[in-house]
């Protein structure tokens, strides 16, 4: 079996307004107390996982803002990896990168050392846009950390679009979808922005501050990403990625296809052997367990076969793809069009899946309202 590896970096330059992930303002010591509690944890697991389950297909080192360490840091972390880990030859290796915090120099450094793949968290190609999410960099320094990118080699890269901005036009818009395409990257993920409560962003929406984004118009944008970047040539193979063919993210399938990974790192999750377990999410929390030498684990579920059944279907219908059903069998005994026959039938009646060529998949009328359809297959797990 191969794994997904994931490490979290818990650091940011400065909070973006609309984030609500685990992360804290970078500094030196707390980086220090970081960088020696993960690499305390990463070497317990090489003592008591068995060699078959150290084979590793990706790597994905996100955050926070991994690139706010040192590049020589981020080294360090996949150098402590391969001590303990099998890296399979084509294994992906993906460094998440603020366009704000890199340049040429750190990014030869990067690649040198067998990262892969970039993913630059480009939001926006609109200062005044950028501004409003919090970000800290321009989208000309967008560009430029592009072309920094291919002129240290990298030859994989994803860029991130955020939509459904409060103050975002439909012409904004577009001319976001048409720059990212015009720097021909491999990947593109667009997202649409979620008001997560209690963040400066909803807060500011909420007072009135800000006029939020209608529905119409959010969806306006998605439909207008998956015209445009389409007619671009991109294979558009997940609700929100789209990908030059076989350059489709390895890492991020492990999670749709609901297959095992590990996560490293303060408030880093992890599926193996049907459990899926969460570590402390305080740096504080994270490293005080393991000076103790015990991982940092702060919570446990162990899932019934009907949870990742369950699992199993709405993830992977997170794939234009769909559900292999044929796969499901295999993998359960069971035939997925038995289990939820009647959610199924339902889903069908409303134009929102489609039963075809022994894939269960979103139609172009479910794909905006996936959640939805997620739902049906939640419920029926209990």
């Amino acid at each position: 079996m191969t794994l997904g590896l994931y490490i979290h970096v818990p650091f940011c330059v400065r909070k973006c307004r609309y984030c609500d992930f685990i992360s804290y303002p970078y500094e030196d010591g707390a980086a220090g107390i970081y960088l020696d509690s993960l690499s305390k944890e990463i070497e317990m697991y090489g003592n008591i996982l068995p060699e078959r389950e150290k084979v590793l297909a990706s790597v994905f080192i996100g955050g926070g803002t991994p690139t706010c360490l040192p590049a020589e840091k981020l080294v360090f972390i996949l150098e402590t990896v391969r001590k303990v880990f099998y890296l399979l030859p084509e294994c992906e290796i993906t460094v998440e990168a603020n366009p704000g915090t890199v340049n040429q120099e750190s990014l030869a450094l990067l690649r040198k050392s067998g990262v892969n793949r970039l993913s630059l968290g480009v939001q926006a190609f609109q200062d005044s846009i950028l501004s409003v999410l919090g970000r800290i960099h321009t989208a000309a320094e967008a560009t430029g950390a592009v072309h920094a990118a291919r002129e240290a080699g990298f030859e994989n890269l994803n860029l991130d679009l955020i939509y459904g901005i409060p103050g975002q036009t439909g012409e904004d818009w577009l001319e976001s979808l048409n720059q990212v395409a015009n720097l021909d990257p491999e990947h593109i993920a667009v997202y649409g922005l979620q008001l997560e409560a209690g963040t400066p962003l909803e807060q500011a929406v909420s007072c009135g501050g800000l006029k939020p984004c209608s529905e119409d118009l959010d969806l306006f944008m998605y439909q207008t990403a998956i015209d445009y970047l389409t007619s671009r040539g991109y294979v558009h193979y997940e609700i929100s990625n789209f990908a030059r063919s076989g350059r489709e993210s390895v890492h991020n399938l492990t999670y749709w296809l609901n297959q095992a990974y590990l996560g490293f790192g303060p408030a880093a999750h992890s599926y193996l052997r049907n459990e899926r377990f969460a570590n402390e999410s305080t740096v504080s929390g994270y490293a005080g367990s393991l000076v103790q030498g015990k991982l940092p684990v702060a919570s446990r579920e162990t899932g019934t076969i009907r949870n990742e059944m369950a699992e199993t279907m709405f993830l992977g219908l997170r794939l234009l793809r769909g559900v292999d059903l044929e796969a499901f069998y295999q993998r359960f005994g069971r035939r997925a069009e038995d289990i939820y026959r009647a959610e199924i039938a339902s889903l069908r009646e409303a134009g929102l899946v489609d039963l075809a060529d022994g894939y269960l998949r979103l139609t172009a009328k479910g794909l905006p309202v996936g959640n939805e359809v997620f739902q049906e297959f939640v419920c029926n797990q209990y």
